[in-house]
C-alpha cells in the first residue's frame, strides 16, 4: 500500500517533467527552418560549392536516402532536407563530387530497430494521453472525493466502532444509561424483535459545549464494536443546490452495505434548522438536505440496523419534523457536571500528569463550579504548561490557581503600567464585593480577590457558592446576589467619593437578574405572570419578525418601574452593610494595595483580626 501511494505521489511530477520535454523539443523543431530540396537544386549547390556540411542516412523501409545539411548562406538554425532513389548510381555520384570538393560528410549505418523511431514519435502522444487521464481521474476522486465528486458522501469511516469506551467517559451515569439500549440492540438484535420491541432510530444529545457530547457517541461505537460513521452537519451543505441531499442518500447507501452500524452528526443544526425562516424566506440547499435526511431515517424505504446518533447545543433551533417519533425518539440531555463527576473528569485527565502531594482533586473540583469536561481538561493542561515553562518536576496547586484564573479571564497583565490612583478604586471596588460576600447570610464565599489585571478586567473577586445547587433558586438568594454586584459602585461612593466605570459589568449581570425576577419568575408586585422568555437573540434559523413581547407599553412602563425598585433597595441595602462595615473594607483594601492578590486563607485571617478588634472596641466601650 505504502509503495502503491509513493507512486502516485511522483507520478505527477515525472508527468509534467516530460511535458516540459516535449514541449522543449517541439520548441525547438518549431525554431528550426527546414528547406525541401529537389535533386537538380541540390546537384547545382553542390556543384558550386555552396554546400558545407552533408548526412547521408540510409532508409530501407522505403529504398530512399535521406540527405541533410547546410549552405553557405544559412544560418544557425536553417537546414536543407532532400531524398533521393536507393540506388547505387545516384549516390555514387553525389559522394564522388562531394569528396572532389573535400566536403565534410557523415555516412550513417542503417537502424537496425526501426520500431524505436516509431515509438519515438508517438511518446509525446502518449504522455500528454496519461497526463490527461490523470488530471481527470484526480478531479472525480476516484470514488475518494475529488473536485467533481459533489455527490460523494463525506462520512469518514471508523471499522471497530474505535478505542474509546464507557471507561474513559467520566460521569454522566444516568446518560450512560440511556444509551446502552442502544448497545444491547447492536449486539442481539434479535432479543428486542422478539417481543416487538423497536429500537429508538436516532438520538439527540442536547447540552451546553464541551459536555462530552461527542465523547459519549464514540463510547457507544467503542462498546457496541460495530463500523462508526462520522460527519459533521456542515459537510453537507454546498454551493450547488442538490449536493448535500445526495451526499446524504450515499451516506446511507454506505450505511446499510455495513449495517448495523452507527452514524454520528456533530452540530446537527447546521442543516437541521426549521425549513422557511430566515432572512430571504429560507436556505433552497439546506432545506433540500434536511428533507433527504427526514425521508432517510423515516420514509418509505427501510434503515433497519442503522441507528443516528446527533449532537447539538441548540435544539431549539431544530426542525419540529426532525424531533418527532420515528426520528429522534429520544433526546439524552447532557448537562453540566456536578462536583463528583467534575472529580471523575479530573482523574481521567490527570493520568499521565504529575501531580504534587498537596494537589487534590476534590478541591479543585469543589473550586470549579460551571466547568465543563473540555473545561477541566484545558485547566490541567495549562497548569502542567505553566509547571514546565517554570522548570519544576510536578504541578503545584500555584500552577493550577493561575491555570484557573488564565481559564476564566486570561493571562496577567503584570507589565500594564497602573497608577495608585487606578489601584485604590480597584482595591476599594473589590473589597466592597468581598465584604458583602462575607456578611450577607446567603452570601457566597469569598476565595480570592486580586486587582492585577486579567483580560478587560482591572481586578475580581473569586465567588464560590457555599452549597451547589443547579435547579432553583430563592427570591432571597437573588436578591443577595444583585446586592453583592451592586457592592463595588457603593463602595467607591463611600470611601472614595467617586465613580468609576469599573462597574459596567456588574450593572449588566444586576440587572438581567433583576429582569428575569420581573418578567419570568413573578418575584414582583406585577404577580405570577410570564412576560418574557428566554432565546429571544436572532438568529438565522428564526425570522426578525419574531417578538417575544407579550406586554402592552403600560406594562413596559411597570416592569421598568419594578426593575428599578428592586436594584434601588439591593443598593440602599449594600451601602448599610458597607457603613457598619466601613473598617473591614479599609483593611481588605489596604492589604489588597500591598500585596495586590489574597487567598481565602489570608481573607479568613483578616476578618477575625477584625472582628477581634471590633470585640476589643466593644469591651472597652462597656468598661
Amino acid at each position: 500500500m505504502k509503495r502503491n501511494n509513493s507512486v502516485r505521489t511522483f507520478l505527477p511530477y515525472v508527468l509534467l517533467l516530460s511535458v516540459i520535454l516535449v514541449a522543449a523539443y517541439f520548441w525547438d523543431a518549431n525554431n528550426t527552418k527546414v528547406h525541401e530540396l529537389s535533386y537538380n537544386e541540390f546537384m547545382t549547390y553542390l556543384e558550386s560549392e555552396q554546400v558545407t556540411k552533408l548526412e547521408v542516412t540510409p532508409k530501407s523501409s522505403d529504398s530512399t536516402y535521406l540527405l541533410t545539411g547546410k549552405l553557405e548562406d544559412y544560418d544557425k538554425n536553417e537546414s536543407f532536407t532532400l531524398i533521393l532513389p536507393y540506388t547505387d548510381s545516384v549516390i555514387s555520384k553525389v559522394l564522388e563530387e562531394a569528396n572532389l570538393q573535400q566536403l565534410d560528410i557523415v555516412v550513417n549505418k542503417e537502424p537496425r530497430y526501426v520500431w524505436v523511431s516509431v515509438l519515438m514519435e508517438f511518446i509525446p502522444i502518449i504522455m500528454i494521453a496519461s497526463l490527461s487521464v490523470y488530471l481527470v481521474r484526480s478531479m472525480m476522486g476516484n470514488g475518494k472525493g475529488g473536485t467533481l465528486d459533489f455527490g460523494r458522501s463525506r462520512a469518514k469511516l471508523n471499522q471497530d466502532g474505535g478505542k474509546t469506551t464507557f471507561k474513559d467517559v467520566a460521569g454522566l451515569n444516568e446518560e450512560k444509561e440511556e444509551v446502552k439500549e442502544l448497545i444491547d440492540f447492536l449486539k442481539n438484535p434479535k432479543k428486542f424483535q422478539k417481543l416487538g420491541a423497536r429500537i429508538p432510530k436516532g438520538v439527540l444529545l442536547v447540552g451546553p459545549p464541551g459536555t462530552g457530547k461527542t465523547l459519549l457517541a464514540k463510547a457507544v461505537a467503542g462498546e457496541a464494536r460495530v463500523p462508526f460513521y462520522y460527519i459533521s452537519g456542515s459537510d453537507f451543505v454546498e454551493l450547488f443546490v442538490g449536493v448535500g441531499a445526495s451526499r446524504v442518500r450515499d451516506m446511507f447507501k454506505q450505511a446499510k452495505q455495513t449495517a448495523p452500524c452507527l452514524i454520528f452528526i456533530d452540530e446537527i443544526d447546521a442543516v437541521g434548522r426549521q425549513r422557511g425562516t430566515g432572512l430571504g424566506g429560507g436556505h433552497d440547499e439546506r432545506e433540500q438536505t434536511l428533507n433527504q435526511l427526514l425521508t432517510e431515517m423515516d420514509g418509505f424505504g427501510a434503515n433497519e440496523g442503522i441507528i443516528i446518533i446527533a449532537a447539538t447545543n441548540r435544539p431549539d433551533v431544530l426542525d419540529p419534523a426532525l424531533l418527532r417519533p420515528g426520528r429522534f425518539d429520544r433526546q439524552v440531555t447532557v448537562n453540566l457536571p456536578d462536583v463528583k463527576e467534575r472529580e471523575a473528569i479530573l482523574n481521567v485527565h490527570a493520568k499521565g500528569k504529575i501531580l504534587e502531594e498537596s494537589v487534590k482533586l476534590e478541591h479543585i473540583a469543589q473550586r470549579t463550579p460551571g466547568y465543563s469536561g473540555a473545561d477541566l481538561e484545558n485547566l490541567l493542561n495549562e497548569a502542567a504548561l505553566l509547571a514546565v515553562r517554570r522548570n519544576k518536576n510536578a504541578i503545584g496547586m500555584d500552577e493550577i490557581d493561575e491555570a484557573s484564573d488564565r481559564v476564566l479571564m486570561g493571562p496577567a497583565k503584570v507589565s500594564r503600567k497602573v497608577t495608585d490612583f487606578e489601584k485604590k478604586v480597584v482595591a476599594y471596588h473589590e473589597s466592597g464585593h468581598a465584604v458583602l460576600g462575607i456578611e450577607l447570610p446567603n452570601g457566597e464565599e469569598v476565595h480570592k480577590i486580586t486587582i492585577i489585571p486579567r483580560g478587560m478586567a482591572g481586578g475580581y473577586t473569586q465567588m464560590l457558592p457555599k452549597e451547589e445547587r443547579t435547579l432553583v433558586m430563592t427570591k432571597e438568594e437573588l436578591l443577595q446576589r444583585i446586592t453583592s454586584y451592586l457592592g463595588g459602585r457603593v463602595s467607591e461612593e463611600l470611601f472614595l467619593g467617586e465613580m468609576s466605570t469599573g462597574a459596567s459589568d456588574d450593572f449588566k449581570r444586576a440587572t438581567a437578574i433583576a429582569r428575569s425576577m420581573v418578567t419570568e419568575y413573578g418575584m414582583s408586585d406585577l404577580g405570577p405572570v410570564q412576560l418574557e422568555h428566554r432565546s429571544s437573540e436572532v438568529f438565522l434559523g428564526r425570522d426578525y419578525t419574531t417578538s417575544n413581547k407579550n406586554y402592552s407599553d403600560t406594562v413596559a412602563l411597570e416592569i421598568d418601574k419594578e426593575i428599578r425598585k428592586i436594584m434601588n433597595e439591593c443598593y440602599e441595602r449594600a451601602k448599610s452593610i458597607l457603613i457598619k462595615n466601613k473598617d473591614l473594607v479599609t483593611l481588605l483594601a489596604n492589604t489588597l494595595s500591598e500585596k495586590e492578590t489574597i487567598t481565602k486563607e489570608e481573607i479568613e485571617a483578616l476578618v477575625e483580626e477584625y472582628n477581634n478588634s471590633k470585640k476589643e472596641k466593644k469591651s472597652k466601650k462597656d468598661e
